[in-house]
């Protein structure tokens, strides 16, 4: 088989694989529930505030994320693992 035509049957296979990759892959879907539900177990005077910041954490703002639930009143190491859920 000529190079030139294995080149097309190469990519194609790749295509497949990495299609088949993406398919199996779990949702893509940050979950802020997750990130509430941590608030509300271990910080329950935080929960009020809670949505919100772990929309931030959902968006990539993790820094955010954590100030507007310490700033609510979490601890730090609850906001840092709350925030982490909601990627």
């Amino acid at each position: 088989m000529r190079p030139s035509a294995r080149i097309p049957g190469i990519l194609a296979g790749l295509a497949l694989a990495l299609g088949g990759a993406v398919a199996a892959a779990p949702s893509a879907q940050a979950d802020v529930k997750a990130c509430e539900q941590y608030v509300a177990q271990h910080a329950p005077k935080a929960a009020d505030g809670a949505a919100e910041a772990c929309y931030e954490g959902r968006i990539g703002d993790q820094t955010s994320c954590v100030a507007s639930l310490t700033a609510v009143g979490a601890s730090k190491d609850t906001a840092n693992t709350a925030c982490e859920a909601s990627r």
